[in-house]
């Protein structure tokens, strides 16, 4: 069970290696501000609404920037299976690690951060009111501390079974294969 542990573990490294590189692109399209301005962008229905200017950052994302939308969605099925993986990645652990309860909790305070700084989701809420620079901070420190987390878990259970290269292979094809169903 340990080894099925590891695979997992494993597999969640890569998934958030994907996350950060479509975090990274996504980024510099992104505007985090809650200064309300008007919808200018292609979408005919919502020209002339007024939104926040981080709202309109990400639907100019999703229309405008080539690739955009596809990069939107891959970064937030890749935080799904993070999320899922690392539910599972504690599950298989029983709960005895605490880096595992820890790393369950800031992946489900970065997924939170993500919405709140897409300020599309949360708006309206008593979660809306903080502004949104603040979720897009939070949802970065949050992205360092599961990063953080991944990385000493693993290297933790590299030393007691070590990777080999048909180990490694599996977890890659794994993350492949889940990504392409």
């Amino acid at each position: 069970m340990e080894r099925v542990r590891q695979l997992v573990g494993e597999m969640l490294i890569y998934c958030f290696v994907v996350i950060l590189l479509t975090g990274s692109f996504l980024a510099f399209f992104y505007t985090p501000s809650n200064q309300m301005i008007s919808y200018n962008g292609s979408y005919e229905p919502l020209r002339g609404v007024p939104m926040s200017a981080a709202y309109d950052s990400a639907l100019k994302i999703s229309f405008e920037v080539r690739g955009g939308l596809l990069i939107r969605q891959l970064h937030h099925s890749s935080s799904v299976l993070l999320v899922l993986g690392t539910v599972v990645w504690t599950l298989l652990g029983r709960f005895r690690y605490a880096l595992a309860a820890l790393g369950l909790g800031l992946v489900l305070l970065s997924a939170l951060a993500g919405y709140g700084s897409a300020d599309d989701l949360l708006t309206g809420t008593v979660l809306g009111k903080l502004p949104t620079p603040w979720w897009y901070g939070l949802h970065l420190l949050t992205a360092l501390a599961v990063v953080t987390v991944l990385v000493l878990s693993s290297r933790r259970e590299a030393s007691r079974n070590p990777r080999t290269p048909r180990f490694v292979a599996l977890s890659l094809g794994l993350v492949l294969v889940i990504f392409f169903l």
